[in-house]
């Protein structure tokens, strides 16, 4: 992990989910009014996952930790701050789900889940004034969608490197061989 350059990729992943220094402030204004809600947010993101039979797999045993981590995550929405170390962060929750084999489609599944049932307690935190409303909803789309982008780039990359594994095994090559032959290659 250490060649990935954070403060590069938080510069892409805001420019490319619209995170904005104005969402990002509105997000953390709304922290007060929204944390309290947020463990019932969990909780329905929980009980939802239990449902989906290839979901549930991955959760036996371990439903209570995973909820203090997420309810951890939720209310780092909305305190910030964003930047390099948040996706330092996220780059290292997406690891662990790539060593879990977690499927792909199950982060932006999830990241759908958690938005749909943070739009009450956004509307509660918001006295129901909808153009507030669209605003927080759009700050949420926006910090979610930086989480999943980032999520998305070290699964990507994990995966790689776990293909790269399998064909250095399978070939009996060493990685310095395949080290040199890419560089050779890259010239």
């Amino acid at each position: 992990m250490s060649n990935i350059d954070f403060v590069e990729l938080t510069r892409y992943a805001k420019s490319f989910t619209g995170l904005t220094p104005d969402k990002e402030a509105l997000l953390q204004q709304l922290g007060p009014a929204v944390v309290p809600g947020l463990s019932e947010v969990t909780d329905k993101f929980y009980a939802t996952l239990q449902q989906i039979p290839k979901a549930a797999v991955f959760l036996e045993g371990r439903v209570e930790h995973l909820k203090r981590t997420h309810a951890k995550w939720l209310e780092s929405l909305f305190t910030g701050p964003y930047d390099d170390q948040y996706a330092q962060k996220m780059y290292e929750v997406g690891n662990v789900h790539v060593k879990v084999n977690l499927p792909v489609e199950f982060m932006s599944g999830g990241m759908t889940l958690i938005q749909s049932e943070l739009l009450p307690v956004l509307a509660g935190a918001c006295d129901n004034d909808a153009g507030r409303l669209a605003a927080a909803a759009s700050a949420v789309t926006s910090i979610v969608g930086f989480s999943l982008l980032v999520m998305q780039e070290s699964y990507q990359t994990g995966k790689l490197a776990e293909e790269l594994e399998k064909f250095l095994a399978i070939s009996g090559m060493s990685r310095t061989l395949f080290n040199n032959l890419a560089a050779a290659y890259g010239k």
